[in-house]
């Protein structure tokens, strides 16, 4: 299997998410990336649970929730139930993210962490064993259409050494700015997910950019 696809309806017209959703499954996309803000973590507010519960009905994609909001532990159990595959939250949002993190676990679902781009990745390594997934923030979360900071994939450089001296086989999956020009360097950083919105909602063939992300075989 190549790369791992996950388009996120931050980027979406919210007047119609369950049809963002239609759209990501039919471009053969991977996963359903779920931007979670609360206007207290970052300056902007987007959906909560019921949002994932209604979408969840109308499609068996991978559920990627990714809480951007502060104190994260109120909220997992609600994620949780609300049909939410994986859940990711930050670790600049909590001071017992190994607790968290074995929480996530304990409801069945894959337990991601992330970092936003001026924490250092190196604050994660102790974390490695306990996690399916890290997310590295190429952007400042908050909006979409953002341009990716390059100095972020030293992280992913650095986490893929990480796990392979550790002989773990977590994923790595990078937020910000993704498109066919910076996906290229993304993979061959480390990163084995790509998360994209903008670019992913303004084109015009989804499957033939999804392809290419995955394979990156040109399109014409």
């Amino acid at each position: 299997m190549g790369t791992i696809i996950a388009p996120s309806v931050l980027s979406a017209d919210f007047a119609d998410l369950g049809g963002a959703v239609d759209q990501i499954g039919a471009s053969g996309a991977d996963w359903v990336h779920l931007d979670v803000m609360d206007g207290q973590f970052v300056p902007n507010l987007t959906f909560g649970p019921k949002l994932v519960r209604d979408l969840r009905r109308r499609s068996r994609a991978f559920f990627d929730a990714h809480l951007m909001i502060e104190t994260p532990d109120r909220l997992i159990r609600a994620f949780a139930d609300a049909g939410a595959d994986a859940i990711t939250f930050h670790l600049e949002a909590t001071v017992h993210p190994h607790r968290l993190l074995q929480e996530i676990r304990g409801f069945g679902k894959k337990a991601g962490i992330s970092i936003v781009p001026s924490t250092p990745a190196g604050m994660l390594s102790e974390l490695l064993p306990f996690v399916d997934l890290i997310l590295i923030m190429t952007v400042n979360p908050g909006f979409g259409g953002q341009r990716l900071i390059p100095e972020c994939l030293d992280k992913l450089r650095f986490l893929a050494e990480e796990r392979r001296k550790q002989g773990l086989n977590c994923l790595l999956s990078v937020d910000g700015g993704i498109n066919r020009d910076t996906a290229v360097s993304a993979v061959a950083a480390g990163a084995d997910i790509l998360v994209i919105g903008s670019a992913f909602f303004a084109s015009r063939d989804k499957s033939a950019l999804v392809n290419q992300l995955r394979n990156f075989s040109p399109v014409m």
